[in-house]
């Protein structure tokens, strides 16, 4: 009875040892006796007990946060910068054998170039010109990372801390600047508001009847906007006999 048991138990020990299940994102680097055999899976994987020792890898796509970099640009500027990465797995065997902690290392050298490329750059590249900062760093990630089996797809930069009195000199800059188009906007309806004036005072000249119908025009308006503004309409023609007499006037006192 007790043999039978222990045979039981020895064989479940034996089966939980040599048998492994991996997902579809999973592959297995099969160590056997120390010397790398195959990446297998997914699905069933037999092991010998004791001779083969399986590490499993993920093919997943990973987001890796890099932490907040010290870094002085180019234009001798003090910001803070950090960004986050997107990689995968591409080739298992290289993953496991040619780098010990292949997450580890990648942060490492992520800070490490995220410092050397910001630090290149001026700091208005770094806020007018990110998908080009993004792509340096994505080429440069990819390049260094491409012998350990891993595939960098992109580079994001997530924030960049200014200093306060830099962004209390670029709030000032950006007022200035405001100001700078509300005047010019001001100065050009100024303009185009003279070339108007100047091409209606010319239509009058050349056709009197126009001033008129202006006049009939702006009574009506009063009439319309304030009903208790009392006014009476006097011809334009009776101003041209006065105007005419005190210039007959003039010229007799002249004589």
């Amino acid at each position: 009875m007790y043999t039978l048991i222990a045979i039981v138990v020895l064989l479940a020990l034996f089966l939980s040892a040599a048998l492994k299940i991996l997902n579809e994102y999973e592959r297995g680097v099969i160590f056997r006796l120390g010397r790398v055999i195959a990446a297998k899976g997914p699905g069933l994987i037999i092991l010998i007990p004791v001779i083969d020792r399986m590490t499993k890898v993920s093919l997943r796509l990973v987001a890796l946060d890099v932490d907040p970099q010290d870094v002085i640009t180019r234009d001798n500027v003090s910001v803070k910068v950090n960004a986050v990465i997107y990689f995968r797995v591409i080739d298992p065997v290289k993953a496991i054998i040619e780098v010990e902690n292949y997450g580890y290392a990648i942060s490492q050298l992520a800070q490490t170039t995220l410092r050397s490329v910001c630090g290149e750059a001026e700091l208005d590249d770094l806020l007018a010109n990110r998908e080009k900062i993004n792509s340096q760093l994505q080429e440069i990630l990819d390049k260094h990372t491409d012998p350990w089996g891993i595939k960098v797809t992109t580079v994001e930069l997530k924030h960049i801390d200014l200093p306060q009195e830099m962004q209390r000199a670029m709030a000032r800059q950006a007022e200035a600047e405001r100001e700078r188009r509300a005047k010019v906007i001001n100065a050009e309806g100024e303009f185009q508001a003279a070339a108007k004036l100047a091409e209606a005072s010319g239509i009058i000249e050349e056709h009197p009847v126009a001033l008129h119908l202006r006049y009939l025009q702006t009574m009506r308006e009063i009439a319309t906007e304030s009903n208790s503004t009392t006014f009476l309409p006097i011809p334009l023609d009776l101003f041209k006999i006065f105007m005419a007499r005190t210039k007959s006037g003039g010229g007799e006192g002249g004589a």
